[in-house]
């Protein structure tokens, strides 16, 4: 067997040489000041540009790269980002809000949930579930399209109809149900109704038998992070534990915007005198 040289580790066998190169070049692509073009990226990585354009071509398959319209130019894709807010989701966000879904979940024995928006569907990033037969089947990564959710309501609630008709195009939303909105004007015009109330709550809106009650969770600057829900059996709650419930909710989300360093108001004020007709 042959020894080890100088420069070399007992780890460097187990080194991918492709998948190094396609690293390299998201990290070059990454550090530029605007688009790349191939022939620098060859040259900036010391391989072929025959090299070079497979792994871009592999790249952009997949999302991690867009090329321009001038077919030259290279930039980073929507993969990176997604791929980058999975991971700030998976740990700053969740290991947050994890003991926040536990404690609502303690006291009410509710499963309870932390969700974010990818594009048009919602995904669930954390979950404290109840101990009943009635418990919440939907799991960590679970995604569900965010327009008939009442999680993605709450997600979606600061966006205008301009930036709704550039996430749906066509115009037309798919049905879940009787509730669904058929067209981006619909969807915009719950969510205008829904930005005045400090939580959402709703019977059935996406699943038949279940209510959901969930507050959106916040980030620095004011922009809507995540939503904090509770799912439930949807039968009649007594007036005073509905209210507890939703300022627990409420109270979770605004702990969780106020660790995500969100300054804003409290998101449970005005819970008292807005209880009322909460029902969207």
């Amino acid at each position: 067997m042959n020894p080890l040289s100088p420069q070399e580790t007992p780890q460097d066998k187990y080194v991918v040489p492709g998948l190094e190169r396609g690293l390299r070049v998201l990290c070059e692509v990454g550090q530029a000041q605007g688009a790349m073009n191939a022939p620098e990226l060859a040259r900036r990585l010391g391989v072929p540009r025959t090299t070079v354009f497979r792994l871009l071509a592999t790249l952009e398959r997949m999302g991690f790269i867009h090329r321009a319209d001038n077919g030259r130019d290279y930039s980073l894709g929507m993969a990176v980002l997604r791929l980058g807010f999975e991971y700030l989701a998976s740990l700053e966000l969740t290991q947050l809000g994890a003991p926040l879904l536990e404690r609502v979940r303690n006291e009410f024995n509710l499963s309870c949930h932390l969700v974010v928006r990818d594009g048009a569907d919602i995904v669930y990033v954390a979950k404290a579930a109840a101990n009943t037969p009635l418990a919440s089947s939907v799991n960590v990564g679970t995604r569900l399209p965010a327009h008939a959710t009442v999680l993605g309501r709450v997600l979606m609630a600061d966006m205008s109809l301009e930036a709704l008709r550039e996430l749906y195009p066509q115009g037309t939303l798919p049905v879940v149900n009787a509730f669904t909105p058929r067209s981006v004007e619909q969807l915009h015009a719950l969510l205008v109704q829904d930005r005045r109330r400090p939580y959402l709550l709703h019977e059935g809106f996406f699943e038949s038998g279940i209510s959901t009650l969930a507050a959106p969770v916040r980030e620095q600057g004011g922009a809507i992070a995540a939503a904090l829900g509770v799912a439930m059996p949807a039968v009649p709650l007594e007036a005073g534990r509905l209210e507890r419930l939703a300022r627990s909710v409420c109270e979770s989300a605004a702990e969780l915007s106020s660790l995500l360093n969100y300054r804003g108001q409290d998101a449970a004020y005005g819970l008292d005198e807005k209880l009322n007709g909460m029902v969207a």
